[in-house]
């Protein structure tokens, strides 16, 4: 029988993360493994009269291709990719990793040198997308690989990801257009904020925001949601950080991550575990090196870490640090073929101070 919560997903997806019109091109992406959602989506599509497009991949493909790719095979980037990036009206991501490790062994400098080629499409992509001329989302459909990752069976992942979701409720869209509207304070008083503060374990940052514009992250371009973040002052960036979880990326677990900037710019960084790793990220660009976001994550319903950075951002209480490409609505200008969230958990001992104003208090928005 098919699970109700998967047809309520796809529903909230379409109806309400991207607001799929009639006669609009969609695409959406998958693997086998997510076809329950992947087709519940398609048939969702469909239904509001517009044209689905499928990209549907195979699990091995991408740990076959940073194996054996060589220079100009990582280079090498299909003319046709740049018409898609500008002809889709909406783009709908669903995740469905079979083994969460598959790239583990690959070489890192091997995603790096891929990330630069594909750096201008997803620059483009990102530019559509703050003009709303593209709508977008990514979710992701549970696996026993993710369920694993979060240390639980499939069936109590299952109940988390659509817990955090919001499909238990009587109105799944209702109850994310209240989500937005009990955000939306918070992003206004922060719309006028200067300077942030960051106190917590190992951790005291400044950064700033005058003039930056935050985004009150709803249910669209995620899901499920549940943050506000902005893209602070390049320059601004200073003091040092440790981060309470891994920071996962390409398979691996970089844990005990510990930065100290100068004048935005990373100017040390350690890890307890895959240092290597980190160093080389940092090297992929320039723009690696500095703050493309600063978020604070809302969902409640979301309160224990999953190695997932979907969920791990929206955890209630936390902020996220990232490095890198940042998101050019926040009036951003940092640029770079990374974006890496890390995540702060602040729920025990941290305190964020707006212009002096005590914001966040070990995990609580005050204001």
């Amino acid at each position: 029988m098919a699970d109700p919560r998967v047809e309520a997903i796809a529903k909230i997806l379409v109806d309400y993360s991207v607001e799929v019109k009639p006669n609009q091109l969609v695409r959406i992406t998958g693997a086998a493994e997510g076809a329950p959602l992947v087709l519940a989506v398609y048939q969702r599509v469909l239904e509001r009269g517009a044209h689905p497009w499928l990209q549907i991949g195979l699990d091995g493909s991408q740990e076959l291709f940073y194996s054996y790719a060589r220079d100009a095979q990582l280079d090498y980037i299909p003319g046709f990719l740049k018409e898609v990036v500008e002809q889709i009206d909406a783009s709908i991501g669903i995740w469905t990793d079979v083994n969460t490790k598959e790239l583990t062994n690959t070489d890192p400098a091997k995603h790096a040198r891929r990330a630069v080629a594909m750096r201008p499409l997803s620059e483009r992509f990102l530019e559509r997308a703050s003009k709303k001329e593209v709508r977008w989302t990514a979710t992701l459909h549970p696996t026993h690989a993710f369920a694993q990752d979060a240390e639980m069976s499939l069936r109590e992942f299952e109940d988390f990801v659509y817990r955090a979701s919001l499909v238990h409720e009587a109105d799944p869209i209702k109850a994310w257009q209240a989500v937005s509207k009990d955000q939306q304070r918070v992003v206004d008083w922060l719309n006028k904020a200067r300077e942030i503060h960051v106190v917590g374990p190992d951790t005291d940052l400044k950064l700033e925001v005058t003039g930056r514009k935050w985004e009150n992250c709803d249910g669209h371009e995620n899901f499920p949601d549940g943050e506000i973040f902005t893209g602070p002052i390049e320059e601004s960036v200073n003091g040092h950080i440790r981060y309470t979880y891994p920071a996962c990326a390409g398979g691996r677990e970089v844990e005990d991550v510990r930065l100290e900037f100068k004048d935005g710019r990373v100017t040390k960084a350690t890890a307890a575990k895959n240092e290597e790793f980190l160093l080389q990220m940092l090297e992929t660009d320039e723009g690696a090196r500095y703050v493309g976001e600063f978020a604070f994550g809302t969902n409640r319903g979301i309160q224990r870490f999953t190695k997932n950075t979907l969920f791990d951002e929206k955890i209630g209480g936390t902020i996220h640090v990232a490095l890198g490409k940042a998101y050019p609505e926040t009036g951003s200008k940092n640029s770079s073929a990374i974006h890496w969230d890390m995540v702060c958990d602040l729920r025990k001992g941290g305190e964020v101070r707006v212009d002096g104003t005590v914001f966040l208090k070990d995990g609580k928005i005050l204001i």
